[in-house]
């Protein structure tokens, strides 16, 4: 009879090697060996050093910038996989790349979130397991089981013991008000909603707030923070309006191009992330990185023991 470490397999992709270990570390077991490298001309070479026939196996690589980089070279680890007769391969994607063209917002738009739904069931991922999507509708984008985790009851947990009085739950637009509602009602505390138009993409224009923020400390809840611009002009806003402290939270620390200049810069006491995403070293003295790793290594070994994984959400 085969061990549990001997069936359940870990596979690193080069996105995030260090998820990829500290899950390792809480599920006991090891990262599966093996060497992913470049040719000269850059395509992905992927190498297996050790048996995975009959394993279940969990590739962790969430497809962060660069994106397509590190896409392909999912794609790429799965068919190996498959190929190799790994009996069961679950892509863990706590940053799905591209969930943003989740639909057609102008005529002739791709949807790019189906297309890759479609790559990576193709190249013989069988399962996902994925941390707040964009956008919710990507999990039926797939037509294998999809595991869609909430970064939510992490954040909670931070905040919970907050020695802070006055705390209000911030929606930064209106399409996260459902998220931001639910954190709201697990810290049992009052919610409010910033009216924005974005005229151009990456570009946002902060209209109007709904909701009394005078004189409270703001929780203000996002999935991606990218540029900034939304997290860091909703900061603006809520200060004009009376807030006393910002505390800005995203699941997905993109920081792309002027993101850590902005929030340098902006009004807010604490920026609140997790690691869904490998971090580097950014000179940002209000930076606080929590770890998905408890939670994405519960649901793993849920899979694997074919449990229910809904009572993590």
């Amino acid at each position: 009879m085969s061990s549990y470490s001997e069936q359940l397999k870990i596979f690193a992709g080069s996105s995030h090697p260090k998820l990829a270990q500290d899950l390792c570390d809480y599920l006991g077991t090891e990262l599966v060996d093996a060497d992913i490298k470049r040719f000269e001309d850059g395509e992905i070479s992927v190498r297996i050093h050790e048996t995975v026939r009959g394993a279940d196996v969990f590739v962790v690589q969430p497809t962060s910038p660069p994106v397509n980089e590190n896409l392909m070279e999912l794609l790429v680890i799965i068919d190996a996989l498959r190929r190799a007769s790994a009996r069961r391969i679950t892509a863990v994607i706590p940053y799905y790349g591209y969930a943003r063209q989740d639909r057609k917002a102008r005529p002739r738009d791709p949807i790019t979130s189906k297309l890759v739904a479609n790559l990576l069931t193709q190249a013989g991922a069988r399962r996902v397991l994925a941390i707040d999507f964009h956008a919710p509708q990507i999990q039926g984008f797939f037509d294998i089981p999809v595991d869609h985790l909430y970064a939510s009851p992490i954040m909670i947990d931070y905040f919970k013991d907050f020695k802070r009085s006055d705390l209000i739950a911030v929606a930064p637009d209106v399409g996260s008000v459902k998220r931001v509602r639910s954190f709201a009602e697990s810290l049992n505390i009052p919610m409010a909603i910033i009216d924005k138009r974005r005229p151009k993409p990456n570009i946002a224009e902060v209209m109007n707030v709904i909701g009394e923020v005078d004189n409270k400390n703001v929780i203000l809840l996002d999935d991606i923070i990218d540029t900034a611009g939304t997290i860091t002009a909703a900061a603006k806003i809520l200060k004009e309006k009376g807030a006393k402290d910002v505390y800005a939270c995203g699941t997905h620390a993109l920081f792309s191009g002027p993101a850590i200049e902005r929030l340098k810069k902006a009004p807010i006491t604490k920026i609140v992330v997790t690691n869904t995403i490998a971090q580097k070293q950014y000179k940002l003295d209000n930076l606080e990185v929590l770890s998905i790793a408890p939670l994405v290594g519960e649901a793993i070994d849920r899979i694997f023991k074919d449990l229910s994984v809904s009572v993590l959400f």
